[in-house]
């Protein structure tokens, strides 16, 4: 069992006794060795956390092996941040909002003086809207349909057989998880600011929640200290260095910069009082049996229980302990959740740089911070062999 030799833990934040939702508490020595007991019977690479009681890190640990030369992985090692992405754009946007630059709610092709496929394409294909020429739906698409994933948009382009931008049904009637919906906020954004997206996030989000090394793309710097994705068979893949800045799907970042971000969130730093609440107010209600795939189509109320819903960046729950708030991520081996109840202040923030790494996300949601609510079921986080337990 090699795992248990593999674990560095931050120098700070090692607090003894956890706060769960509950009450409950659990021993940071007990949590270790419970994470450490997971990883190696799922076969999971590295994986690090951070735990929120009272709106601050009271808990970092890493564990495990951050990539092939041998180096764990640790709070302030780089990590692919892949979905997590969406969260700190979304509070992005929200401070646009507050600045009065975005309103949420008017078309954000009514910002243009002319039609978005007329514009020069700048990207190898994330700016390219030349599939809407003939589409009249896009033009009703608004801000908070970017983030709250109604846009009628796939999730990406090609999706589809012949890889061609179209918008599925009547924006805001539906919920579909969408990229592209954010990427083309993003493009607007660009438009509006004549900046950047590299530049409003260091400008609004990064210098002042001091994430030194949080970026949209791969930076030179990042080189000394990175870590590699690895297949459920255990070999890594190749690096992914030439990502252009896109909003849903790129940040490049380390635990210790996504926990100050998620500090700065809960502790009301971030954002003022009322882009907050909406940010963590349901906007659409969810009903389907999976979030991706074909039973993504179907209707159940296997979730009503918890009320599960799509805030703006975010899904939401609501538990005995107020609404959770949740976000997951999912790359070619990084998989990563962050949940937090800002009612009580709890929260846990989980990345990993494993495809086998959802498969023990429930159980440590259970044990570190007594979360029973997370949509495990449509999220399809499926859960290890448990068989295997008696080999």
């Amino acid at each position: 069992m090699i795992a248990f030799l593999l674990f560095i833990s931050s120098p700070v934040l090692k607090a003894q006794q956890i706060k769960k939702i509950d009450g409950s508490s659990i021993s940071t020595d007990s949590l270790r060795n419970k994470i450490l007991f997971l990883m190696d019977k799922a076969k999971v690479k590295g994986l690090e956390l951070a735990i929120f009681n009272k709106n601050k890190v009271v808990y970092k640990e890493g564990f495990g092996i951050g990539n092939d030369a041998g180096m764990k992985l640790h709070p302030s090692m780089s990590i692919y941040g892949a979905s997590l992405s969406k969260t700190v754009f979304t509070v992005l946007v929200l401070k646009l909002v507050e600045e009065g630059v975005i309103d949420l709610d008017k078309p954000l092709q009514d910002y243009l003086p002319k039609p978005i496929y007329e514009y020069p394409q700048k990207t190898k294909w994330q700016d390219n809207y030349n599939d809407l020429k003939t589409d009249t739906l896009y033009k009703r698409i608004t801000a908070r349909m970017c983030l709250d994933h109604t846009t009628g948009f796939p999730n990406w382009r090609w999706d589809h057989s012949d890889q061609k931008l179209r918008v599925a049904f009547m924006p805001g009637s539906r919920y579909s998880y969408s990229g592209e919906g954010m990427v083309y906020l993003q493009t607007i954004i660009e438009k509006i600011t004549q900046k950047s997206l590299a530049q409003l996030m260091t400008e609004k989000i990064f210098t002042p929640f001091n994430m030194k090394n949080s970026a949209y793309t791969w930076l030179p710097r990042f080189e000394a200290d990175y870590a590699l994705g690895y297949n459920q068979e255990g070999k890594a893949y190749e690096k992914d260095k030439d990502n252009e800045a896109r909003s849903p799907s790129t940040l490049e970042t380390t635990l210790d910069d996504y926990s100050k971000f998620v500090e700065a969130l809960l502790q009301g730093q971030a954002l003022k009082k009322q882009s907050r609440q909406e940010m963590f107010r349901p906007q659409f209600r969810l009903r389907s049996v999976t979030q991706f795939g074909p039973l993504s189509q179907k209707d159940t109320s296997a979730n009503d229980g918890i009320s599960l819903s799509y805030g703006l960046g975010w899904g939401l729950l609501k538990s005995p302990y107020g609404w959770g708030a949740f976000k997951e991520g999912h790359g070619d081996g990084f998989q990563h959740y962050c949940i937090v109840f800002p009612e009580t202040g709890t929260g846990i923030v989980i990345m990993t740089n494993s495809d086998n790494g959802e498969s023990i996300f429930k159980d440590i949601l259970e044990i570190a911070i007594a979360d029973k609510y997370t949509p495990c079921k449509w999220e399809n986080y499926i859960p290890y062999n448990y068989n295997s337990l008696q080999e």
